[in-house]
């Protein structure tokens, strides 16, 4: 349904109040679907190259809304973005068999230089999340195309990886995941960094806590349990394509501390300006989520070790994203 023939449901003076969703892959109507649930939201626009699939997944979300919470899910183009407070991209550039890495992000380079433009007419006041891969490389790209403050371009960044861990270490220490407290932080995938330095069991210092049991505090383990997870994850990722279910609930989780104005701290990714005297470059470190995005990202005490990896990190990332303004310039 296209937003002038809506009846119930006007547009609203809070613009949190609106999302709109671009791609509709997997992720991006996983995504859709479990914000559709939340009662967050009056208003959502699916937005897809092909117009038809997104008029699809909206119909069908739609026919599910009697179960959850009233609100208007309807296809639309760039500009039903207008009055949208949060923009979620879920980049769905067809790169179906390229295997050349470099071909690969120029595709996708090429790709969001149309879609951030077309952006840019209708809406320059939305917080935009970025959920695609590689996270930082296009979160960065984003914000530098949309030419929006860092606070407001945002990327996924480890928080569904964080919680990965989280899950594993819980089970692994016969305690609730959710009192496990630690941070990956860095760059996405395998050279992401866990914290263990400042992991805590609900403010227990997992020395203290491995004591608690009896238990001598064993580092391999943990970097044994971080293994498993990235194993496991590029086990689903083969399988399935994209881990969509602990992706939809990570971006959940960040939506949240932004509707809802939470002051939550979160590993997502963001351009970095200072943060350990980092900058132009754009990696997951904890930071302050609010109602306009980043509030603050924070420096959190780390070993030396940690410390020379968040450093190695960011040189990567900083050499990866050297190819961005090059892709810029050539013609799709």
């Amino acid at each position: 349904m296209k937003k002038d023939q809506r009846s119930i449901f006007q547009a609203c003076n809070n613009p949190l109040r609106k999302c709109g969703v671009w791609g509709c892959g997997t992720s991006g109507t996983t995504v859709a679907y479990t914000l559709a649930q939340t009662g967050w939201f009056d208003d959502m626009v699916l937005i897809d190259p092909q117009f038809r699939i997104a008029e699809a997944e909206a119909s069908d979300l739609s026919h599910a809304l009697p179960f959850h919470v009233p609100m208007e899910i309807y296809a639309g183009d760039f500009a039903d973005l207008a009055d949208c407070g949060l923009i979620i991209l879920a980049e769905d550039c067809n790169t179906s068999g390229i295997r050349d890495a470099k071909e690969h992000l120029r595709r996708k380079v090429q790709h969001l230089r149309a879609v951030v433009g077309n952006i840019r007419l209708y809406n320059r006041d939305a917080i935009l999340l970025c959920i695609s891969e590689p996270v930082e490389l296009l979160t960065l790209l984003i914000r530098h195309l949309s030419e929006l403050p860092a606070s407001r371009v945002i990327g996924a960044g480890t928080v569904a990886d964080t919680a990965r861990l989280k899950q594993m270490m819980g089970r692994y220490l016969g305690v609730d995941s959710r009192n496990v407290h630690t941070f990956l932080i860095g760059e996405h995938g395998r050279e992401e960094i866990p914290v263990w330095s400042s992991a805590n069991i609900s403010g227990i210092d997992l020395h203290r806590y491995y004591d608690g049991r009896g238990k001598d505090y064993d580092a391999s383990m943990l970097n044994g349990l971080f293994r498993d997870m990235l194993e496991n994850r590029e086990m689903v990722l083969e399988a399935k394509g994209v881990g969509h279910y602990a992706l939809a609930s990570a971006v959940k989780r960040i939506v949240s501390a932004i509707v809802h104005d939470e002051s939550t701290i979160l590993t997502v990714c963001t351009e970095i300006g200072g943060t350990y005297g980092l900058e132009n470059v754009c990696m997951s470190l904890p930071c302050v989520l609010g109602r306009r995005g980043v509030r603050q990202v924070l420096e959190i005490p780390l070993n030396e070790e940690e410390e020379a990896r968040l450093f190695q990190s960011a040189r990567r990332l900083r050499e990866r994203s050297e190819q961005l303004d090059s892709f810029l310039f050539q013609s799709v």
